[in-house]
């Protein structure tokens, strides 16, 4: 059975966030995803499957980093964690386990009928605050210069802009970018003469695959592993051909990041390890999720990253999306993760090009001060610039 492209009723991206934000979302119906049927009577609810766990949530100790594994079996069964009788609470169980490599296996099992459940997660070792910062729909930036032909890349005000940024902050940027306009430019157009300066400012500056164009909206969300994979290397081919191999980038996420799983998979073998987007709800469902289902969705709306280990891909949630947010409600987006025990240490910032341009519809005439202002906030806050495809989500491993 094949969807449109997009779904019944649903608004542009601007008014997908706008609606969330304001909590117009309605109770989410989407059936949870299962592990399998028929389902053990033990069941593993804390940690979840996926996690990615740092100092902040568990017990650092001499062997590795302790937590806690919560659960719900029948009262009649014994349950061991990792061959470790668990603690009871007439339904519930309670165990610790230390984790002491990348990816720990958590096993509770009925040590009288064998019954079980497992899950698996990631211990983030030398975890420290950390962001990344990701530019999306970008291609005017490209055009600007092409049809100019300034005599440097920093003579387009978008590229200045960002290294002015990076100058004072330190900031890394990746730019998510199309092939193609709407008035028929694409990179195919865009001059090789800039090769040097490219790779010169490759530590900070990347350049990454989005999509084709910005229309359709929601392009690869029904479409087959051929059809993103050919657009894919299309615009790599491009990006290898004027900027070189230290500017390219794999993509950090797609077009209103939704994708089928062979798709998906397909990019991990493309060297894909994160992917970010909104997973937020909209008209009882979790939206802009790469189809990750109710459950996986609903705990990265609340934990920000996850790991399938099936795709070999991490899942990250956007944390702002500044072009949304006036400088003044900035901070009140961000505040909450450095908020309570459950403290994030990557964060995930996120802005689309076209808003920084005049002659666009939506032009935000404050758009710099609101990405500024959220690059201020990490890093009043103790956060390093990063890029998340590098090591694990930015960090050592």
């Amino acid at each position: 059975m094949t969807h449109p492209l997009i779904l019944p009723g649903q608004p542009n991206r601007r008014k997908f966030l706008r609606a969330a934000a304001s909590g117009a979302a309605a109770v989410i119906l989407e059936p949870a995803i299962g592990k399998g049927a028929p389902a053990s009577p033990v069941q593993i609810e804390e940690p979840f499957n996926g996690a990615i766990l740092d100092r902040h949530h568990g017990r650092p100790c001499d062997d590795g980093l302790a937590i806690r594994v919560a659960g719900s079996a029948p009262e009649s069964l014994r349950v061991v964690v990792n061959g470790t009788p668990a603690r009871r609470e007439g339904t519930r169980f309670f165990s610790e386990v230390t984790l002491s490599q990348k990816v720990t296996e958590i096993v509770a099992r009925s040590s009288g009928t064998g019954e079980e459940d497992r899950v698996r997660v990631v211990w983030d070792r030398f975890s420290r605050p950390r962001y990344d910062f990701a530019l999306d729909d970008n291609i005017f930036f490209l055009r600007d210069i092409a049809r100019k032909q300034y005599a440097s890349l920093f003579d387009c005000f978008y590229l200045n802009m960002l290294r002015e940024w990076h100058r004072k902050y330190g900031t890394c940027f990746t730019a998510n970018i199309y092939f193609a306009s709407e008035d028929g430019f694409t990179l195919t157009a865009f001059p090789d003469r800039y090769m040097k300066e490219w790779k010169d400012n490759a530590e900070w500056l990347k350049l990454a695959f989005h999509a084709y164009a910005d229309s359709p909206n929601r392009p690869y969300q029904e479409a087959p592993a051929a059809k993103l994979l050919a657009d894919y290397d299309l615009v790599a081919e491009q990006i290898r051909r004027f900027a070189g191999p230290d500017t390219f980038a794999t993509p950090t996420n797609l077009h209103w990041s939704m994708a089928r799983p062979d798709a998906l998979k397909a990019l991990a073998q493309r060297g894909v390890r994160v992917l970010s987007g909104y997973f937020r709800p909209y008209n009882g469902r979790w939206d802009i999720n790469y189809d990750l289902g109710a459950k996986r969705s609903e705990y990265l709306s609340r934990q920000d990253r996850l790991m399938d280990f099936d795709l070999g891909i991490i899942f990250i949630r956007d944390a702002i999306v500044c072009n949304e947010n006036p400088v003044d409600q900035v901070a009140a987006v961000l505040d909450p993760l450095t908020q309570g025990t459950d403290r994030k240490e990557t964060i995930n910032l996120l802005t689309h090009e076209q808003y920084f341009w005049p002659f666009y519809s939506r032009y935000i005439l404050d758009h710099p001060q609101r990405v500024e202002a959220a690059i201020r906030w990490v890093t009043d806050h103790g956060y390093k610039p990063a890029f998340f495809r590098d090591g694990l989500l930015g960090g050592a491993e």
